[in-house]
């Protein structure tokens, strides 16, 4: 049924800048609608990021279970949904199940990425195969859940979209594959991705639409810690917390100076480390 309090949307919200990004929606005065593929604490497992490893699985902590619980806890409704971004079907029901069960939707934040073998993949090592899957899941499949939930965002007469993007992107990596850099296949989804924002502000802004690209710099999440990959970019990045990033959703989401960032892409370390200049205990951030 419908209901009075804006709803956010959260893909890829077990765990890491999902979680976090949910809990500042609520913390904010959103319900929330919570999907990711894993439900249950102790359920999340991860693999390689590159073709050539050994095709080896971990066990992640976090689920949609645990976020909802702290959701709850906060005062605000939490819905799981389970949805896998590698299956249209899926995202497409989420999206009709969400729709169905609280009947609106305000703000859609898009977190969710596919990481699957060939993110981490240098050039001679990468099959196309892996290339097109990471299109898929951190491009196109964020596609389909945008047109499918687009009208019912604009319904409002404030509405948001946050695109969660990566200085992959945008920057040439200090080294290879593994040895300080990323991989092609990876970066260059990422990039189609964050040409949607743009476009959405070009087409929607007049109708109340507010999109946003955040870049969150180098984040140390648990999938990053448990498949203990990460440590080759330490030595050209300073990591921050999920925490960041995910508080820089929620300023986004109410705070009226955001708007002005409406259509470009927010560099949320940058911009936390602005919004908290008065605190000492904050030291530098990446940009």
């Amino acid at each position: 049924m419908p209901h009075d309090t804006p709803v956010a949307f959260v893909t890829g919200a077990s765990r890491g800048i999902g979680r976090c990004g949910a809990l500042a929606l609520a913390r904010a005065g959103y319900d929330v609608v919570l999907t990711a593929r894993t439900v249950r604490e102790g359920e999340g497992r991860g693999g390689p990021t590159s073709s050539t490893a050994e095709p080896t699985q971990f066990t992640i902590p976090g689920s949609l279970e645990t976020t909802a619980r702290e959701i709850e806890a906060l005062g605000r409704r939490a819905l799981p949904i389970r949805m896998d971004l590698m299956d249209r079907q899926s995202v497409t029901d989420a999206c009709e199940t969400g729709l169905a069960a609280w009947g609106r939707v305000d703000l859609l934040f898009n977190n969710a990425i596919h990481q699957g073998p060939g993110a981490m993949d240098r050039f001679l090592d990468l099959p196309i195969e892996a290339a097109h899957n990471l299109l898929i899941g951190n491009y196109l499949h964020q596609l389909v859940l945008i047109q499918h939930l687009l009208p019912h965002l604009l319904e409002h007469p404030r509405s948001h979209v946050v695109n969660m993007t990566s200085g992959s992107a945008r920057l040439n990596p200090p080294g290879p594959a593994g040895a300080g850099g990323w991989g092609v296949a990876y970066a260059a989804s990422k990039a189609a991705f964050g040409r949607v924002a743009g476009v959405l502000h070009a087409e929607y802004r007049d109708r109340g639409l507010r999109a946003f690209n955040v870049d969150p710099g180098f984040v140390l999440t648990e999938s990053q810690k448990a498949r203990g990959s990460s440590g080759h970019l330490q030595a050209n990045f300073t990591a921050a917390g999920p925490d960041i990033p995910g508080d820089i959703v929620g300023w986004l989401a109410t705070a009226d100076e955001a708007d002005a960032h409406a259509g470009e892409t927010v560099f949320a370390q940058r911009i936390w480390k602005q919004l908290h200049a008065a605190d000492p205990a904050v030291g530098p951030a990446n940009g």
